[in-house]
């Protein structure tokens, strides 16, 4: 099965492909470079939700077969790929995790009486819910937590912002900010999603001399190589079953 990785920069792509053996092939594609390699295809797409969704777009439009050219195979899977923050310690730094659900967390409205997510305004959607099975089986072959993932706009930096995230989405794991437009542009190709994230830092004051980054990028290296063979060998079926 055809696996795109989207990324936001190039040392987070980077990260990714490290993992997998044999030569790299790379791609152009409008605005970005695609690098291809083990048979899976890794897309450093832009910062934030709409690069992302852009980004992965044309990714899925082109199919980027290895000459360029549109591909016979279409791809089976997309995955939103990166290190973010975590709301520690649940997640401490250098740990993985899984996305079960991916969270637009600041989609919506302010009022007088707090903060509306689209879906209440009565128009969008504000989550996507990843292969449940495939969530698992990733979970377990990287040791990763799942749990919900939230992506926004303007990363976190005081406690109290950090606070409010978690009192409108208990249970969350961590923020990033590209995995709701990943998943945007996977949903109207109806491809499924998925999320993985490298823990570099606690989500709250932006403390930079308290960042893992290198330690998170590693650890996305590690993660894509443990879970390669689940990631290409899953089966959508698998889900409908159980």
């Amino acid at each position: 099965m055809r696996v795109l990785v989207v990324t936001a920069v190039p040392v987070e792509r980077d990260a990714v492909t490290r993992a997998f053996g044999g030569p790299e092939e790379h791609v152009a594609l409008p605005g970005a470079e695609l690098h291809r390699r083990g048979g899976f295809d890794v897309l450093a797409g832009g910062a934030g939700p709409a690069a992302a969704a852009a980004a992965t777009a044309f990714a899925l439009a082109s199919g980027a077969s290895a000459s360029g050219a549109s591909a016979s195979a279409p791809y089976g899977l997309v995955v939103s790929a990166g290190i973010g923050g975590a709301f520690t310690p649940v997640t401490p730094l250098g740990s993985l995790i899984v996305a079960d659900g991916i969270v637009a967390a600041d989609l919506g409205a302010e009022t007088a009486d707090g903060f509306l997510p689209v879906t209440a305004l009565g128009f969008g959607r504000d989550r996507f819910t990843p292969p449940p099975a495939l969530v698992r089986a990733v979970a377990a072959a990287t040791g990763a937590v799942a749990g919900p993932v939230l992506t926004v706009s303007t990363v976190t930096g005081s406690a109290e912002r950090a606070g409010a995230l978690l009192a409108a989405h208990p249970g969350a794991l961590a923020e990033a900010m590209e995995g709701f437009g990943v998943a945007e542009a996977a949903a109207r190709a109806d491809v499924p999603v998925l999320e993985v994230r490298a823990v570099s830092n606690a989500v709250g004051p932006r403390d930079r001399d308290a960042w893992r980054i290198g330690d998170a990028l590693a650890a996305l290296t590690d993660a894509f190589g443990k879970a390669a063979p689940v990631l290409q060998g899953w089966n959508s079926h698998e889900d409908l079953e159980g």
